[in-house]
């Protein structure tokens, strides 16, 4: 079999979650003795270090966010002014290295009217892609009622949100001295954080809120069950509200920094959908040897969970923050090719889907332009599906509908590999809908 017209174009893949961490953020640190206020060193960084782990990665663009400890100590106006130089030195960086860095403002928290004050600043001068938030900024939780104006604000902005856990508001120094933060009270303070917002319904009230949650989840593939268990009863008691548990997960992206384990990535597609997974190295304060050989790794086992690495490592960062998509070259079309490889023993049942989710979206999409589906002669297990969209609001709009969900909830269990290509077309043949039919 062969395909006549289609080239494969790779996208810059980006690494949503790194950490700046300049001089003017460890002076003020080492100023009020902070710098192991999080139980361990904030490591050594600079930006040559960090373009230098990147290209070593295969990484084209790292987001930038401000690392723990939060900058306040007791004093708003301080604050404020550590972070207005933090995010000006992003911004001067993001500048210095076109295309190599993003950015995500730090705000003056827990000083919710400085806060909005320096996200002003940040989105409209500093042009920032995106805002940090601390999961609680000495005791002042995402999810708070305080926090109001500044979750309206965002959501007016549209704003990507990158959260990042800090150090819990009341712990116990012996335990993290023996039992470092990161290793465990980091992804219960990740998730305490998330089912806060959750419970408030903050992420409903603000939909065009866009919510990055670290650390593969953290806990939350766990305590969604159980806190969706204790809700109705809660609710019956009068001690919550009601929430759409659901649409509010729902609208929330994931990275995979730290121990993304084959167990922890199957986890975590039990609360989200693919295109909502994000690639994130945490660097520095993982060794860049250490994070070049887990990217690597990372990178063939994707497919082996249904993952597109394309996606999850390029195109899914690329359409969170505005990016333009390679694939739309032909006008606004998007042609991509999947090539799967099917369990033999699956694949009449898997075929059925197949029939039945390209019936049903052709003849009720129309910005399904069209999918031709295709099989190798010499080995029956291994499909190719053409897909063309009008556009990319077609195509995210095909990925939510109930059939495509059908189809791929139906026939997780019956990919043994996934390969996604975005393609741009060589020979330029008006493509006619009747005709791909």
């Amino acid at each position: 079999m062969a395909l006549i017209g289609i080239c494969s174009m790779g996208r810059a893949q980006t690494d949503v979650h790194s950490h700046m961490i300049p001089e003017s953020y460890m002076e003020a640190v080492k100023a009020h003795g902070m710098e192991m206020d999080e139980g361990f060193p904030i490591p050594a960084w600079d930006a040559e270090s960090h373009l230098k782990f990147m290209d070593e990665a295969g990484i084209q663009t790292s987001v930038l966010t401000m690392p723990a400890p939060q900058p306040f100590f007791g004093d708003g106006a301080e604050s404020a002014a550590i972070c207005r130089k933090y995010n000006e030195e992003a911004a001067a960086l993001k500048a210095l290295h076109p295309g190599r860095f993003l950015f995500c403002a730090a705000l003056p928290l827990p000083d919710v009217e400085r806060a909005l004050e320096e996200a002003r600043y940040a989105l409209d001068v500093l042009k920032a892609d995106g805002i940090k938030l601390a999961s609680n900024s000495y005791g002042q939780y995402l999810g708070d009622p305080e926090l109001e104006p500044l979750m309206a604000y965002l959501n007016e902005k549209k704003a990507v949100i990158i959260t990042h856990p800090h150090k819990p508001s009341a712990v116990n120094d012996k335990l993290i001295a023996a039992v470092p933060l990161a290793s465990y009270e980091y992804l219960a303070e990740t998730t305490r954080a998330i089912l806060n917002m959750v419970a408030n319904d903050v992420l409903v009230r603000y939909p065009d809120l866009k919510v990055v949650v670290p650390h593969c989840g953290s806990f939350l593939p766990n305590a969604l069950p159980r806190f969706k268990g204790l809700l109705p009863v809660m609710t019956a008691q009068g001690y919550m509200h009601p929430v759409d548990v659901d649409a509010n997960i729902s609208r929330l992206y994931f990275d995979l920094a730290g121990a993304a384990t084959d167990d922890a990535i199957e986890s975590l597609l039990t609360v989200t959908d693919p295109s909502h997974i994000l690639y994130g190295s945490d660097y520095p304060y993982v060794a860049a040897p250490a994070l070049v050989g887990a990217k690597k790794s990372l990178e063939t086992r994707l497919a082996s969970h249904g993952l597109s690495p394309e996606d999850v490592l390029s195109n899914n960062a690329a359409r969170l923050f505005g990016a333009d998509i390679p694939v739309r070259e032909y006008g606004d079309r998007i042609v991509r090719l999947a090539e799967i490889e099917i369990e033999p023993d699956m694949l009449d049942e898997y075929l059925a889907f197949a029939k039945e989710v390209g019936t049903v979206s052709m003849a009720t999409e129309p910005g399904v332009v069209g999918l031709f589906s295709m099989q190798d002669k010499e080995n029956p297990s291994k499909v190719y599906i053409l897909e063309v969209y009008a556009d990319r609001q077609a195509y995210e709009a095909h990925i939510q509908t109930a059939h495509f969900k059908k189809y791929k909830e139906g026939t997780a269990n019956m990919v043994k590999s996934l390969r996604l290509i975005d393609t741009a077309p060589l020979v330029f043949a008006e493509l006619n809908k009747t005709a791909i039919r």
